[in-house]
């Protein structure tokens, strides 16, 4: 199977802007302004860092750079229609190299744009309900066969490439699809909707995956928070679910230069998700139970929270890349549907450890 790790940096800029393509009357029309994020994960040749382990950083301070010219300024300076999609291929078009898992735009929390590695441009907006279910099929005594609720959260990914449209889909327009669901979803009992009688977070993703693309040919992926530290995507076809960890680690950059200060004693609260991907239990309705996930991991978490990284047996050096290998190790066996990993040292800086296909879209 093919690894691949990416790098990743994440970083805010402020902005105005108006977008004169948008109908007259339309907020965006107006000038107004975000506080953006815009995200990077690419594949980076050995020449360009410093040092072995020095990547997260020097990624970051490139991609600063390259947001500068945008902070505090009118995007329509460079841009005539500086759209979420737009804003992203510009910053595409600065880089040096093109092996590029993603380049995005968010220009709030729930909604933006991600390019692929394909340059395929992906929409996504993201909408909460509030609901109560339980799970059926469970073992007795499981905390999920007990009635409960969630505050759900559901990213709706469109592939704008497959519209044929002058613009990315406008999100007034998926708001407008999603109302009728919501509707259904919102401030209700899961199990009393027909097609949701298992809510699992696998079955939730396929009933509103259903009920969306034939208005949606466009949809490409639908992604189910059922709480803060997990959830599923489904595109269609395969379900792939992820389990996020919080770690507060001590580490040292063991191949810095001896002047160096990441050389010395650190730390950072790293965010640790695993990807994992699987065959649907037909009975159960998931790829797999989420405490199962977070039981089988917990020994290896143990090994790496408020510890000494550097101290690890095995462990080559206390960069996020060597790190996400040596987890790749540790749950090899017990989590053999792992296919990747992601590992940040501050929000959205980091890595991806992939051991699949490159992804259509994924936005957490």
């Amino acid at each position: 199977m093919i690894e691949t790790l990416f790098y990743t940096s994440t970083l805010p800029f402020e902005a105005a802007r108006c977008v004169p393509l948008l109908p007259e009357g339309h907020r965006s029309r107006r000038l107004h302004g975000h506080t953006f994020l815009a995200k990077i994960a690419a594949t980076l040749q050995p020449e360009f860092s410093l040092f072995p382990g020095s990547e997260v950083t020097e990624l970051r301070k490139l991609w600063s750079q390259i947001l500068q010219p945008l902070d505090y300024g009118l995007l329509n300076d460079r841009l005539t229609q500086p759209t979420d999609e737009n804003v992203a291929r510009w910053l595409r078009d600065q880089l040096p190299w093109r092996d590029l898992e993603r380049v995005g735009i968010q220009s709030t929390r729930h909604e933006g744009v991600d390019l692929n590695h394909t340059d395929q441009a992906h929409v996504w907006r993201r909408y909460v309900f509030d609901a109560a279910h339980q799970l059926p099929n469970v073992p007795q005594g499981h905390k999920c066969g007990r009635m409960h609720g969630h505050g759900f959260e559901v990213i709706v990914h469109a592939n704008q490439d497959l519209g044929q449209k002058d613009m990315s889909i406008d999100y007034d327009h998926l708001d407008a699809l999603w109302e009728p669901i919501d509707a259904q979803l919102h401030c209700c009992c899961l199990n009393d909707i027909p097609g949701l009688e298992n809510p699992t977070s696998e079955m939730i993703s396929s009933w509103i995956w259903h009920r969306l693309q034939p208005q949606l040919p466009e949809l490409s992926q639908v992604t189910v928070f059922e709480t803060a530290s997990c959830g599923v995507h489904f595109d269609g076809k395969a379900y792939r679910i992820w389990k996020e960890f919080s770690l507060d680690s001590a580490v040292r950059l063991m191949r810095a230069p001896t002047t160096d200060v990441r050389r010395r004693i650190h730390g950072h609260t790293y965010t640790l998700r695993l990807h994992l991907s699987g065959p649907l239990d037909q009975v159960m309705g998931w790829t797999m139970d989420f405490g199962d996930v977070k039981a089988a991991f917990n020994p290896v978490f143990k090994q790496l929270d408020h510890q000494p990284l550097y101290e690890i047996n095995g462990l080559e050096d206390g960069d996020c890349a060597s790190i996400a290998r040596w987890i790749k190790a540790q749950t090899r066996t017990v989590l053999p549907q792992m296919d990747r990993i992601e590992l940040y040292e501050s929000p959205g800086c980091g890595v991806i450890l992939a051991s699949h296909a490159q992804d259509q879209a994924i936005s957490i």
